[in-house]
């Protein structure tokens, strides 16, 4: 019977890795595919935008920061963002001050002002920056582009990858 039982045991070991090796072959290349024009998926990624800031009031502070760009991190890991750049299609440009974005998590970057915490930056601006059809280029601390997006004239911009809608 213990003969029949290890035999079993091996078969199912056998099994499982053999399971293993496939599910990581197939999620190997699943983790390279493009976004935004083409580059490769990184873990640091613009993950939303809210660029309507209009109407009453519109050039309030709180109109301001309801004005922003979503920076999420996927990994398992923090990301030390220290002089990264966000920018408008303008150029005008927000840089990070050391920031580290923690594991699975999200900053919104605001355009007015306000006191910085883990989830929320502020740029300290008194006119907004966002427009109606523009783009957020997202760039390391060397000045490589991890990312970009672009929209039109919707209100919020949600990452493809988070089951949002890409607006181009």
């Amino acid at each position: 019977m213990s003969v029949s039982v290890l035999s079993a045991f091996r078969r199912l070991t056998a099994a499982c890795a053999v399971a293993a090796a496939v599910v990581g072959a197939t999620a190997l290349p699943a983790s390279a595919v493009g976004h935004h024009q083409g580059r490769a998926h990184g873990v640091v990624y613009i993950s939303g935008v809210r660029h309507d800031s209009t109407g009453r009031g519109a050039r309030s502070n709180a109109a301001l920061n309801r004005q922003w760009v979503a920076v999420s991190n996927e990994s398992r890991r923090a990301v030390d963002l220290n002089g990264w750049t966000l920018s408008d299609a303008a150029g005008r440009t927000f840089t990070f001050h050391h920031y580290a974005l923690g594991a699975h998590a999200t900053v919104r970057v605001h355009t007015g002002v306000g006191r910085d915490t883990r989830s929320d930056l502020y740029q300290d601006r008194r006119s907004e920056v966002w427009r109606t059809a523009d783009r957020a280029k997202l760039r390391n601390d060397r000045g490589r582009l991890v990312d970009e997006i672009s929209w039109g004239q919707r209100r919020v911009v949600t990452h493809p990858r988070r089951g949002g809608h890409h607006h181009r």
